[in-house]
């Protein structure tokens, strides 16, 4: 799989896909992409590579640590080097008021 692709389109689902989802599309694409279901003479080598693709992937998606690695790397940075947010404005917090404290002398 190319860096360029991502995963979710090479499988056809969601960000937000269940596994059950996910596993669901790459085993529907891996059975109409699987040589085996092709006919003999059609193979081309760009079935191959999206075979490869869809299994490259899946192997991201199908782990709960390594998707998440990916969906965090998938996220924009915030520049290191950019200008900080403008000074929020200040508001003043109302001053503290007590009443009148009382002392019970039993």
């Amino acid at each position: 799989m190319a860096a360029d692709e991502d995963p979710y389109t090479v499988l056809g689902v969601t960000p937000d896909a269940t596994p059950a989802q996910i596993a669901h599309a790459y085993r529907r694409l891996i059975r109409t992409l699987h040589p085996d279901t092709q006919p003999s003479s059609g193979s081309t080598s760009s079935d191959s590579t999206t075979l490869a693709a869809a299994a490259a992937a899946y192997a991201i998606l199908r782990d709960p640590a390594r998707r998440a690695a990916y969906d965090r790397s998938r996220r924009p940075r915030r520049d290191q080097h950019a200008a900080p947010p403008p000074p929020q404005p200040y508001h003043r917090k109302p001053d503290l008021r007590a009443g009148p404290v009382y002392w019970h002398h039993q």
